[in-house]
């Protein structure tokens, strides 16, 4: 009390020489030992409100919006613990009835907000009904060739011409050798199978596809499969996804990608053909001149044999005599026990096999492999589609025989 005394008097004393007309100012704010714009303050203060004018002023601020915060919150508290079925829209609506005056009632996500702080809201139920969870197969280590391809995209980039140029590469993961640097004309299911088709034809099947989550191999439906990963399970090939956001799966793949970009898309070439022409006399080079340190040195085509799987159409699926057999139609349903039962467009046109399962449950499989269990207490009648487990690590299978027992 004293302090805030003693300051009142000296601002009192200051303005009291201030205003005489013989007095210098800025050498009286420098006796006073404070500066000039602060003497102009408190002398402007003075002559708008006198001596009462030199107090301090509060510091409180002019304008507080959440001033009633507490004052709302409690009155909606009590709103919905008499009334706990209403929901926020029409609690917010018995507040403004209660309040005509106010000039403002607190919004809809302010009042969700306080609700759930208080666990005064009850979450709707989950609609989803998970179905079977499976363990993620590991990533695969080859020994042989054709044990194991990687296919991905090397990421579009533009001509000379200016059009877009989407890539599609092959390779075997045990020798190295590039089976395909392809040219399509959209990051699709048709043109994939197109070019792929090719690929079968030329150099056999492989044991073993690994490819990433991404469009057109992978899917939204049971166990990430797409129209085209189903259709290279139906050709006897297993298929392995990397982990989502762990390009390391696939690092000596995208290792390669970025030697094919330096060496023959930086610049790229004026139109697709000359693009083409590029990639092809470059995948001759990386096959057949390019040594490899994994490989000790030798060349892919030196190492690589083509697969003695042949290419051929795939065969009806058939299942055991006490199962059923439904045909999936083209826009991924099928007709089961009087319902309409929803598979997944991935498996449209395929045969799947249906096992009575425990308390009126069927298991749902493509051949030989669990894609989901149909339930008929589900309303919908789509299928319970079954799952991975998010892996903790995806560690490769050990192979009897190390990757070097390909050095010649």
């Amino acid at each position: 009390m004293s302090w805030n005394s003693s300051a009142y008097q000296q601002r009192l004393e200051f303005v009291t020489l201030a205003i005489l007309p013989q007095v210098h100012f800025r050498d009286l704010c420098q006796k006073f030992s404070i500066s000039a714009p602060t003497g102009y303050k408190w002398l402007a203060r003075y002559r708008a409100g006198g001596a009462k004018g030199l107090h301090e002023l509060s510091r409180k601020p002019r304008r507080s919006p959440q001033r009633f915060g507490f004052l709302w919150r409690n009155e909606l508290i009590a709103l919905r613990r008499k009334h706990p079925r209403l929901g926020v829209k029409k609690l917010r609506c018995v507040l403004e009835r209660s309040h005509r005056r106010a000039k403002k009632i607190p919004s809809l996500r302010t009042l969700g907000r306080w609700l759930k702080a208080t666990e005064l809201t009850v979450p709707p139920p989950s609609r989803y009904r998970p179905g079977p969870l499976l363990d993620p197969p590991p990533l695969t280590r080859p020994v042989f060739p054709n044990e194991v391809w990687t296919i991905d995209f090397k990421g579009w980039f533009r001509t000379g011409d200016g059009q877009r140029c989407d890539p599609l590469t092959v390779r075997d993961l045990a020798s190295r050798y590039l089976l395909c640097t392809t040219i399509v004309a959209e990051q699709s299911d048709a043109c994939v199978r197109r070019a792929m088709t090719s690929v079968f034809r030329a150099y056999g099947l492989p044991h073993v596809i690994r490819v990433d989550n991404g469009s057109p191999f992978a899917g939204v439906g049971p166990l990430n499969l797409s129209t085209l990963s189903v259709w290279w399970r139906r050709l006897g090939i297993q298929v392995e996804f990397t982990r989502r956001g762990k390009p390391q799966d696939n690092a000596a793949h995208e290792q390669m990608h970025r030697v094919l970009k330096a060496e023959t898309a930086s610049p790229s070439a004026a139109n697709k053909r000359a693009q083409q022409r590029r990639l092809d006399r470059w995948r001759r080079q990386y096959n057949t001149l390019r040594p490899h340190e994994a490989l000790g040195g030798a060349t892919p085509d030196a190492l690589y044999e083509r697969s003695p799987r042949l290419f051929h159409l795939p065969a009806t699926s058939s299942y055991p005599d006490n199962w059923l057999a439904r045909q999936v139609r083209p826009n991924g349903w099928i007709k089961f026990q009087g319902k309409l039962r929803f598979i997944g467009r991935a498996f449209a046109r395929q045969r799947i096999g249906l096992q009575p399962a425990e308390d009126g449950a069927w298991k749902v499989y493509l051949d030989a492999l669990l894609i989901g269990t149909l339930h008929q207490c589900d309303g919908s009648g789509s299928i319970r589609a079954a799952k991975f487990r998010k892996p903790t690590c995806q560690k490769p299978i050990s192979a009897s025989k190390p990757v070097s027992s390909l050095h010649v």
